[in-house]
């Protein structure tokens, strides 16, 4: 029988993202102290949202709902990378991405934490976007969640395939 083993990603439910995108177009096109200054939120690709409104503080409340909803919808804020408004013309625009797959050197940041710090015997490899932890025992690989769950890499981490 082979080891245990799991893998560590980091996705985000593109479905509950578009949810909350929704929801927050509906809020931004219903609320009072929107009415008049331009705001909607919309998709601009498939990992990227934009947010505009006529005023800078106006941009940033819509940003401030659309964080809310996706917190809402069980969606890390972690996974939303959100830059400063840009004056566009007339409007003032934030661009937001979606924070997919775990990067190069988080992963190798990972890897080294759970050599270190790790129980004995657990090994982590990169599997491009993921890692893969195998061990002798499960509750090694416990021990690894744990570890993993309190330090912070600033991405959302998911555990996937435990077997």
């Amino acid at each position: 029988m082979a080891n245990p083993s799991f893998d560590i990603v980091s996705n985000v439910d593109r479905q509950e993202v578009d949810n909350a995108v929704n929801q927050a177009a509906k809020e931004i096109s219903q609320r009072f102290d929107f009415r008049g200054t331009g705001a909607e939120i919309t998709w601009s690709g498939e990992e990227a949202i934009s947010l505009v409104a006529e005023t800078e503080d106006r941009v940033k409340a819509a940003l401030d709902v659309f964080r809310d909803k996706l917190v809402k919808r069980g969606v890390s804020l972690k996974a939303l990378d959100a830059g400063e408004p840009q004056q566009s013309g007339k409007t003032y625009k934030i661009s937001a991405k979606l924070v997919q797959g775990i990067e190069q050197d988080k992963a190798k940041k990972i890897g080294k934490l759970i050599r270190d710090e790790g129980p004995k015997g657990v090994q982590a490899q990169i599997q491009g976007d993921q890692l893969r932890v195998t061990g002798k025992k499960k509750d090694d690989l416990q021990a690894v969640i744990t570890l993993l769950k309190g330090a912070d890499f600033d991405i959302p981490l998911q555990f996937t395939n435990y077997r």
